[in-house]
């Protein structure tokens, strides 16, 4: 079995979600786990601007993945950060290149998910979430959430992301603030859950 944990981040934030869900998936036995990253689509002049461009440095190691290559994964595990309540333009550019496997049904039964990061708490984490979610539910996916069973989303004593269509951070106005401790545990969790769910679809 392979799970495929796919992002595009920013300024880091997603990235390290996107390391965590991987930590998670790698717990089921027999899961090949692989982290790419999607191609960028600004230019390099914008990236300077906005100070992305050393951000970028800590994944610039990581691979940049291809659509066609979607068909080799069980699951599929996506995470992006929020623009203006929706999916980046990276992985919209990136899901708009699935057309031919769309036509040919090749992603119809696999498990899809998705992580995003937020700069405020009511930023759009769940908007963002619920759009990818109907992607993957035209290109005939089986969505897997974040479910309640992890209790981390249940409190208020603190500030944190998570809800129940998928993990996710709240970083700041400024990108100031990292994923915290609880945050990495919901990622961890919805990755090992939707490894488990991949894996008994596959036997």
């Amino acid at each position: 079995m392979k799970t495929l944990i796919l992002f595009y981040s920013t300024y880091g934030h997603v990235y390290k979600l996107a390391e965590a869900v991987a930590e998670g998936a790698r717990e089921v036995e027999g899961n090949k786990v692989v982290i790419k990253r999607v191609p960028e689509t600004l230019s390099k002049e914008i990236l300077d601007k906005t100070g992305a461009t050393e951000a970028q440095k800590a994944f610039e190691h990581i691979p940049v993945a291809k659509p066609q290559e979607l068909e080799q994964y069980d699951a599929i595990i996506i995470g992006t950060p929020t623009r203006y309540g929706n999916v980046c333009g990276q992985i919209q550019a990136f899901l708009d290149g699935t057309g031919a496997l769309w036509a040919a049904s090749k992603l119809v039964g696999k498990v899809g998910g998705a992580f995003v990061s937020t700069a405020t708490q009511h930023g759009g984490q769940e908007t963002t979430l619920r759009a990818l979610h109907t992607e993957l539910l035209h290109l005939g996916m089986v969505i897997v959430g974040l479910p309640y069973a992890w209790q981390g989303q249940m409190g208020f004593h603190e500030v944190t992301g998570g809800t129940p269509y998928g993990a996710s951070t709240v970083a700041g106005g400024q990108g100031e603030r990292q994923p915290s401790a609880n945050e990495l545990e919901g990622a961890r969790y919805q990755g090992r859950f939707a490894a488990e769910i991949a894996s008994k679809l596959a036997s």
